[in-house]
């Protein structure tokens, strides 16, 4: 499913001035709503990690609490699509009671991604997170996958969805070290796979198909105003190779997890944001590919700061 309704308050409709403001900047109601819950998490997980971690982390460690707010903030976007878009038609036939579904889907996401971000019961809520992610993996994209082999955008979008429920595993794995000095690393180890995987896919792919976004290859082509769009996509595919064979090695996993998440940061500043102001009203074309991306740059920090490195303890990892 894609990643409708939202209570604020007890009016659902609260905001609607809000939302009509919005929409004389062409933006429609439908729209607005994603945007408003994308910048409500973006400023309160901002705030806890200013006041909360950064002041308690040294050199690149400063940039590890960001994963997480990376990582939660488009699922809450894509959360927040599943009431307001139609998004039945994305159920599998043979699933019965395909609006719950949806509706349900929406919540949950939403839901994590609050849990996530402000650190609470957040254990729990990425496990369930990353197995809910998993079974669209099973569910969705791997029948598309068996119908249509030839298809690499099936592939892509079932091994994006692969290393988002790395990236929740990743998350889970390192609240539940910080529990118990006897925690398994099966969620970490689990992570690193599916994340590896999918850095190693993605890094042949913009070798063969420059002309498409860079980071997550789905099927869209860099807007031919982005400054070297070839350049780009070549340096992600350079980042992405090595980063995937780190991880699958368990060698500078650390570190290559760092670069890609760094490297997925500045793919966001320089074209998909670019793109997301130049076209604010297209949630399919360019928000969902805007967090698409921040997502996966959050799953390669949060598996980052599960490998051993500076300050870390290599026993459970």
């Amino acid at each position: 499913m894609g990643m409708h309704t939202v209570v604020w308050g007890s009016n659902p409709f609260a905001y609607a001035d809000l939302a009509d403001a919005f929409a004389s900047f062409s933006i429609p109601r439908t729209v607005f709503w994603p945007y408003f819950t994308g910048f409500v998490l973006l400023a309160m997980g901002l705030f806890i990690i200013f006041k909360n971690d950064v002041p308690e982390a040294h050199g690149m460690d400063k940039l590890m609490p960001f994963g997480r707010l990376f990582y939660a903030l488009p699922m809450a976007v894509f959360g927040t699509e599943h009431f307001v878009f139609d998004l039945v038609a994305l159920v599998p036939r043979w699933i019965p009671g395909h609006r719950f579904w949806v509706y349900f889907v929406g919540a949950a996401l939403i839901s994590a991604s609050l849990s996530i971000i402000v650190n609470r019961f957040s254990q729990l809520a990425a496990t369930l997170l990353g197995i809910m992610i998993l079974v669209f993996v099973l569910t969705i994209h791997i029948p598309h996958i068996v119908d249509s082999p030839g298809n690499r955008f099936f592939w892509a979008i079932g091994l994006r969805d692969v290393a988002f429920s790395g990236g929740a595993f990743a998350f889970a794995g390192t609240q539940s070290q910080l529990r118990s000095s006897s925690a398994p690393s099966l969620l970490v180890t689990l992570a690193r796979f599916f994340i590896a995987l999918p850095c190693l896919f993605f890094g042949v792919e913009h070798f063969l198909h420059p002309q498409y976004l860079p980071g997550v290859p789905l099927d869209k082509r860099t807007p031919p105003w982005i400054p070297f769009p070839i350049l780009w996509s070549l340096l992600t595919g350079v980042v992405l190779l090595p980063a995937g064979v780190a991880l699958v090695l368990k060698k500078n996993a650390r570190l290559a997890a760092t670069c890609l998440g760094l490297m997925i940061l500045l793919l966001i500043l320089f074209i998909y944001l670019p793109m997301v102001l130049s076209n604010p009203s297209s949630i399919g074309n360019d928000l969902n590919f805007f967090v698409d991306t921040l997502a996966f740059g959050g799953a390669a920090l949060l598996i980052a700061n599960a490998m051993p490195g500076a300050g870390k303890d290599h026993s459970h990892v």
